[in-house]
């Protein structure tokens, strides 16, 4: 959907130790976005000898500049990094660079290196107790402090190795898929000041990625080597690069950064998308038709300049004028999930005849490919209430409150169409399954529902 992702859909997303976590971040779910990430990872991934179907791609909204690999074959991608990446180079550079930590086996030694390197941390905290006990108060809490510092040490020592092998692997990686390392040279050269700031004032990415001057002039050796470093970019790529930073300032930054960054005497493609995107923000419809119209004329074919379209008129009071541009992004790219769920929801809203069992048959089809969608489940949940049939809304209100992680309203809801399914049933089993998992008697729930009190 064209930026549901300014909602926060995820609470807590683990990181690798010493990167940042995504605790309090949104993710971001756009079909555009990720269909042009997910078009310049998926080689990287398969070169690497990963099959990238099983690789998931997740982008934080957080204006930090991180990227970081996490729970598995995870790569995270914050929108701070994507939007002050001059190329796409460098931001392939950097998923080239996350993808050796899956495929060279970082992500668990890792985990092992983050044991050892707590070692010496707690034996200097036991000092500093032992001291603060003993009265020497200033030096006890010293080493106390102390203690993180001793743990960054160590850990650092380990992942030095895993870095640079991540730098020489990403070279490999890109020239092999016929893409400039360049853009991986460029981004750490960009940074280099940031190994003589403090650990405090760092960008997170450095703060796990720790850099050398002596691991930069490798990178460039090895890059230069391929001797693919000024091969010039596809026109293609760039495009897709322009119109993503454009979405994500047009959606994210102030409407003053907008304008500064896109002027209206700029009739550039970007420029135009990013206007139109800033003037739905601005609730400004006559805007916002003015830019995506002018876009749609030179672009008749683009489904996500349709996407647009139809979600500035839906969420601007325009329900039944909605539906045909979100029918129009499906002619363009049919099935894709997000695009389903933006037009079902906005059939369901326009009410005519038949268009509730529209609604619901695209919402089924969305979640054939995204199972685990709670915003698809909790439109679903709509559509099946305004047709009378409450406990499969119920069993639907469930699943969307299952795959957010409140057990406690998935608890409830699938307590209530278990009770009122024809028992049985696939439906009456998996309100069952939903109730079983949820339930506030398992060991394994115990402190989710302590905190829920």
């Amino acid at each position: 959907m064209t930026l549901s992702f300014l909602k926060p859909i995820a609470a807590a997303l683990l990181g690798l130790a010493m990167a940042a976590t995504a605790s309090a971040q949104g993710l971001i779910r756009d079909a555009e976005i990720e269909n042009t990430l997910r078009e310049w990872s998926d080689p990287i991934f398969d070169v690497a000898g990963l099959n990238h179907e099983d690789v998931d791609l997740y982008i934080i909204n957080d204006p930090s500049l991180n990227a970081f690999v996490a729970n598995g074959q995870r790569v995270h991608l914050h929108t701070g990094l994507l939007i002050a990446a001059e190329t796409p180079e460098q931001i392939m550079g950097v998923i080239a660079h996350e993808t050796c930590h899956i495929a060279c086996g970082h992500t668990i030694s890792r985990t092992r290196a983050m044991d050892v390197a707590s070692r010496p941390a707690l034996v200097s905290i036991g000092l500093g107790v032992l001291a603060i006990a003993a009265g020497a108060g200033d030096a006890g809490a010293a080493l106390i402090a102390s203690s993180q510092q001793f743990a960054a040490l160590n850990f650092f020592v380990h992942t030095r190795a895993e870095e640079a092998m991540a730098d020489a692997a990403a070279v490999s990686y890109l020239s092999d898929i016929g893409r400039s390392p360049k853009g991986l040279v460029t981004f750490f050269e960009k940074y280099r000041y940031q190994e003589v700031l403090s650990e405090a004032r760092r960008y997170p990415y450095f703060r796990s990625h720790p850099l050398a001057s002596d691991r930069i002039r490798t990178t460039r050796q090895l890059a230069q080597e391929t001797g693919m470093m000024d091969k010039p970019t596809d026109p293609k790529v760039q495009r897709q690069f322009d119109l993503m930073q454009a979405k994500l300032i047009g959606f994210i930054e102030p409407l003053a950064r907008v304008y500064q960054t896109y002027p209206p005497g700029d009739d550039s493609e970007a420029a135009r998308y990013a206007r139109a995107i800033a003037s739905m923000q601005s609730s400004d419809l006559s805007g916002t038709l003015k830019e995506i119209d002018s876009l749609l004329e030179e672009y008749p074919e683009n489904p996500y300049y349709w996407e647009l379209k139809g979600q500035a008129l839906f969420e601007m009071g325009k329900p039944a004028a909605s539906v045909e541009p979100h029918a129009k992004s499906l002619e363009f790219l049919p099935g894709h999930p997000l695009l389903l769920i933006n037009y079902a929801r906005s059939v369901i809203a326009r009410g005519d005849e038949g268009d509730l069992e529209d609604g619901e048959e695209a919402l089924r089809d969305a979640l054939i490919k995204e199972p685990n969608n709670s915003f698809a489940w909790s439109q679903l949940a709509i559509a099946l209430e305004k047709q009378g049939r409450r406990a499969e809304a119920e069993l639907a209100t469930a699943e969307s409150a299952y795959h957010i992680g409140d057990y406690q309203r998935a608890y409830i809801f699938a307590g209530r169409a278990a009770k009122d399914l024809q028992p049985n049933t696939p439906d009456a089993r998996r309100a069952n399954d939903i109730r079983n998992v949820t339930d506030p008697a398992l060991p394994e729930n115990e402190v989710y529902w302590r905190r829920r009190g």
